[in-house]
């Protein structure tokens, strides 16, 4: 059983249907890849949990009983009395692109590895083989809440863990950009599988082009990685040379929301499974073509059902 840990922050997601109708979802970028992942698994081959903190209202226990449902499992998850879940709106234009609003400040999941958090947590950290985060799951913790969970990072490396880190930069969650850059690169070089996509690591790095991304994480240490190009694909490295893989062809894109989510599941699904990056890098590509035809970040089982289910 290979054991994988998604860190990070679940909120509740509000899609505008129309100009006054919202659909109620929960979703949060690397709880959308932990969803993904544990539906593109053999549930008895990998185990997905999450880490995050959550409220006692009944939204936090609705997103409880969706990840229980996904298959997820929750046993490391803290409830804060008192404490509701963030919360942010979608809206999406003719195009398929979507602009956000959050209400977040107060979420519980900002507390995490901070001082009041159980140290038998970082115990559990130990029995995992992949751990995975974002520079969304940074932006949400103190400086002293980053240097727990980078140490805790660290030490997993040395046990023989993998992680797999994607910098979903968002300036707006940020203090500055310095930050970002300081906080995203010091955790590049803990990783061991990088699922950026271009124009982050642009707007962080100022790289020319996709191929200096590869170029650059590669100067970390890092050997696995795909890097996500929007609607021209992504570029792997397969252990001798940069290949590009197309991004699935589509009629129309109804909602981009959790894209790049949904593409990280579907290359750690199949690199998990024994595949190449290439053939990794091309399910992916087919994952993220599904997601972004329906609104919201999750799509129904029907669209993308469970194995094993």
């Amino acid at each position: 059983m290979i054991r994988v840990l998604a860190i990070g922050e679940c909120m509740i997601e509000l899609t505008h249907l129309d100009g006054s109708t919202l659909s109620l979802g929960y979703a949060g970028d690397t709880f959308n890849t932990a969803l993904y992942l544990s539906r593109l698994t053999e549930p008895d081959e990998v185990r997905v949990d999450y880490l995050t903190r959550l409220g006692d209202d009944p939204y936090s226990e609705g997103m409880l009983d969706a990840m229980r449902a996904e298959g997820i499992g929750t046993e490391l998850i803290s409830r804060v009395p008192g404490a509701q879940p963030g919360l942010y709106l979608v809206r999406t234009d003719v195009r398929g692109e979507r602009s956000f609003t959050y209400y977040r400040s107060l979420s519980p999941a900002r507390q995490l590895f901070d001082t009041d958090q159980p140290t038998e947590i970082d115990a559990e950290l130990a029995g995992y083989d992949v751990i995975y985060l974002s520079a969304i799951t940074l932006q949400l913790l103190t400086e002293r809440a980053q240097e727990r969970l980078r140490g805790l990072l660290h030490r997993a490396r040395q046990r023989g863990s993998g992680v797999a880190f994607d910098s979903n930069y968002r300036p707006a969650g940020w203090i500055s950009g310095q930050a970002a850059r300081v906080a995203v690169e010091s955790t590049w070089s803990l990783a061991s599988v990088a699922l950026p996509t271009f124009s982050d690591e642009q707007a962080l790095f100022r790289d020319a082009g996709p191929e200096a991304t590869v170029e650059r994480l590669r100067g970390h240490g890092i050997e696995d990685i795909a890097v996500k190009d929007g609607a021209n694909g992504c570029l792997v490295w397969d252990g001798a040379a940069v290949c590009h893989i197309p991004a699935e062809p589509l009629e129309s894109i109804v909602d981009s929301t959790a894209a790049g989510d949904a593409f990280n599941a579907g290359y750690l699904a199949a690199r998990l499974a024994g595949a190449g990056p290439v053939d990794a890098a091309a399910r992916a590509n087919a994952v993220a073509a599904r997601v972004v035809g329906q609104p919201g970040a999750i799509v129904p089982n029907s669209v993308l059902p469970r194995r094993g289910s």
